[in-house]
C-alpha cells in the first residue's frame, strides 16, 4: 500500500480523496510547525510527501527517504523544496498554482485600502485610546481615484490585481521581463513601463513575482529611495524579495509613506520595528487563506498524490 505523509494538517478533502483511493495516510499532528528532525524521523517508509511550504524538504530529508515518488508541495511558491536534489533522484515536485489567485488579489485589494485609508491604525485606535468626534483634518488617509498603480509582475495574480484595482479609477503601470500582448493590456488597462520608471512613478507598488535567485533583493534601498515620499509599497507574495531592512530604513526615514506587508524575509519573524509603525499594516502570511483557495489547493495535491500511486504523471511538476 502506498504510503503518504502530511507534514501538516489539510482541509479534509485531502485526507478523503487520499483514503478513498485507498492509500495509507498520516501526519504531523503536533501544535506549530514539524520540525526538521522529526520530519527526518518520519520520512523513511514514506512514498509521497505532502507538504506545507513552510516545511524545509532539504536534501538531506530527501536522502532519509528512499522509496519517495512524488513531493507534492502545498503552496504555489516551492523554495521550501531542495528541486535539484529531488530531480537528482527523479522525483517530482508540484505546486499548487492558479487555485489561489482570486484570494491572493483579494487580499492585495485589501492591503492596499487598509493602509492608505489608513483601517488598521483606525481599528487600533477605536480598541485603544478612542476618539473625540468627528473633526475636518482628523485622521486623513489618501483615496486611490487618480493615483498611479504600479505592478511589478504581470502574471495571474499580478493581473488579477490590475482587474479589480481597475474599478478604482487608478491608472495601472506594469513592468517584468517581456510585455504582454496588446489585446491582454488593453483589457486590463495596463501600460508597460521600464522597471525604474515604475519605481519613480506610481503611487501605490504592489509586487507579484516569483521568488528565485534572479529575483532574490530586487527591491533595495536604492530603489526605496527613489520611490515617491508619498508612495505606498504592498508585498503580498515572497518576503526576500524586498530587503526588509532597507524597506524598514526607508520608512523610518520617512521616505515612503507607508507599507503593508503579508509576507517576511525571514518568516515567521517580523522586524520589531515595523510592528512599531503606525503607517504599517501586518498580516500573518494570508494571502491564499480562504476556504475556497485551500480547498482546492488540497484537491490538487491529494490528486497528484493519487496519479502517482497509481503510475500516473502528476500535474504542474516544478522540476522538469
Amino acid at each position: 500500500m502506498t504510503t503518504v505523509y502530511l507534514t501538516a494538517q489539510l482541509p479534509d478533502n485531502a485526507t478523503t480523496i487520499l483514503k478513498q483511493a485507498g492509500l495509507s495516510v498520516h501526519g504531523y499532528m503536533g501544535q506549530g510547525l514539524i520540525s526538521h528532525d522529526q520530519l527526518l524521523q518520519e520520512v523513511p517508509n514514506v512514498d509521497i510527501l505532502i507538504t506545507a511550504l513552510s516545511t524545509q524538504v532539504d536534501a538531506a530529508v530527501i536522502a532519509a527517504a528512499p522509496h519517495l515518488k512524488l513531493i507534492a508541495n502545498f503552496g504555489v511558491g516551492f523554495n521550501n523544496i531542495d528541486t535539484k536534489a529531488a530531480a537528482a533522484r527523479h522525483i517530482p515536485v508540484t505546486n499548487t498554482p492558479y487555485v489561489s489567485t482570486t484570494s491572493t488579489a483579494e487580499l492585495t485589494v485589501g492591503l492596499i485600502l487598509a493602509v492608505t485609508h489608513r483601517i488598521a491604525e483606525g481599528d487600533h485606535v477605536m480598541r485603544t485610546t478612542g476618539f473625540k468626534g468627528w473633526a475636518p483634518l482628523y485622521f486623513l488617509g489618501h483615496q486611490l481615484a487618480g493615483k498611479t498603480l504600479g505592478i511589478i509582475g504581470m502574471g495571474q495574480i499580478g493581473q488579477a490585481v490590475a482587474k479589480r484595482m481597475h474599478a478604482f479609477a487608478m491608472p495601472i503601470i506594469y513592468t517584468q521581463r517581456h510585455q504582454l500582448d496588446s489585446a491582454t493590456e488593453a483589457e486590463l488597462s495596463a501600460r508597460f513601463v521600464s522597471f525604474d520608471e515604475l519605481i519613480q512613478t506610481a503611487d501605490v507598488i504592489t509586487i507579484h513575482t516569483p521568488l528565485t535567485p534572479a529575483t532574490h533583493h530586487m527591491l533595495g534601498a536604492d530603489q526605496f529611495k527613489a520611490m515617491k515620499k508619498t508612495a505606498y509599497f504592498i508585498n503580498a507574495a515572497r518576503g526576500p524579495l524586498i530587503d526588509e531592512q532597507a524597506l524598514l530604513t526607508a520608512l523610518q526615514e520617512h521616505e515612503l509613506a507607508g507599507a503593508a506587508l503579508d509576507v517576511y524575509e525571514h518568516e515567521p519573524n517580523v522586524e520589531a520595528g515595523f510592528k512599531m509603525m503606525p503607517n504599517v499594516v501586518l498580516t500573518p502570511h494570508i494571502g491564499n487563506a480562504t476556504v475556497e483557495a485551500r480547498t482546492a489547493m488540497a484537491k490538487i495535491v491529494a490528486d497528484n498524490a493519487v496519479k502517482v500511486a497509481q503510475g500516473q504523471a502528476p500535474d504542474y511538476i516544478v522540476n522538469q
